[in-house]
């Protein structure tokens, strides 16, 4: 059983954990406060051994920790909106801890379940307002080098700040790709959860995954939000092929175009769906390739201030109104005589 920091450990001399937030097979996070910087609030990860302590060698453990070491690093160096920034990584009796921001707001699967309650569905648009952020980070991400795949998309590890910016949180499953061969190394061992995991990452760290993988994942997510119920898991619709029901018929709200985009993103064979987030972002919008949030600028004034705006410019054009009034009078008498 998986040990919890109680609230006001200190780790590192630094970080004063407040509370619990997320626990999950692969480690729990954490609500911390830092001391180094008042005021502060961050995120600390507690990342589970991929080995048990009791049976892996010394050697095995050295060997995990080195490469905790590197994907940390890595992970450090991102530098992205829609990321939340690693700050600081260490370890403590054996647990390996990525310290990073605090996103605060609700998260995709807490935002769908509301609208579900009052019997709404997500709207397209918004739903395309995400997946364009979305599609950001990840063609960053897969664009590093070496690229970092994220392996656990879902609604779940979707924040929304208050502010409207969408982060992709929850580095767990996070693998980097070696540059010197296609093998991927993880600080990890996990295979996401399984209604938005694709067939290749059944495989563990024997699998391959690529970007393709993330797009996935994404895509599974999309079609979640948009249907209200998450996909049929990849496995079942190997075994079963044609499982998967059509998005339109569960929400005939969504346009043709993206339900071929997402379809075309859930294939089971990596080489059949786009290849990189920027062709799935074309995909999805087609010629709009950017969608924007409504802004004050683009939004109507309130009534009262388009009142106030036109009295001022009554008021500033006085002379020419009452010229034009004077012409319309002459214009009056001319037509009755």
């Amino acid at each position: 059983m998986q040990h919890i920091l109680e609230t006001g450990k200190v780790l590192r001399g630094r970080y004063s954990i407040q509370e619990l937030v997320g626990q999950g097979g692969m480690g729990a996070v954490y609500r911390a406060e830092d001391l180094r910087l008042s005021g502060r609030v961050c995120a600390v990860k507690e990342v589970l051994p991929a080995l048990s302590e009791s049976s892996a060698t010394k050697e095995e453990l050295e060997q995990l920790a080195e490469q905790f070491r590197v994907e940390a690093s890595t992970l450090a160096r991102l530098d992205h909106p829609n990321l939340p920034k690693v700050s600081d990584y260490f370890s403590v009796g054996g647990r390996e801890y990525l310290v990073m921001d605090f996103v605060d707001g609700r998260d995709l699967q807490e935002i769908l379940l509301e609208a579900q309650r009052r019997g709404e569905r997500l709207l397209e648009a918004q739903v395309l307002l995400y997946a364009t952020q979305l599609l950001d980070a990840l063609e960053y991400m897969h664009s590093q080098d070496p690229p970092v795949v994220h392996r656990d998309i879902k609604p779940s590890n979707i924040k929304v700040t208050p502010r409207g910016t969408v982060k992709l949180v929850d580095f767990g499953l996070v693998k980097v790709l070696r540059t010197n061969d296609s093998r991927t190394v993880t600080v990890v061992q996990g295979r996401g959860t399984v209604a938005y995991t694709p067939l290749e990452q059944y495989g563990g760290d024997t699998g391959f995954t690529d970007g393709r993988s993330d797009i996935y994942s994404l895509a599974a997510t999309l079609y979640h939000l948009l249907s209200g119920q998450p996909p049929a898991d990849a496995k079942e619709r190997f075994l079963r092929p044609g499982l998967l029901t059509p998005l339109r018929q569960l929400n005939p709200d969504v346009s043709p175009r993206v339900e071929r985009a997402i379809f075309r993103a859930l294939s089971m064979h990596p080489n059949e769906r786009p290849s990189s987030a920027r062709e799935f972002r074309e995909m999805l919008l087609g010629s709009d390739l950017r969608v924007y949030p409504p802004t004050p600028s683009t939004m109507l004034p309130p009534v009262d201030s388009r009142l106030r705006s036109w009295g001022m410019i009554l008021k500033e054009n006085s002379l020419l109104v009452g010229l034009a009034g004077v012409l319309l009078l002459i214009a009056i008498l001319i037509s009755i005589l």
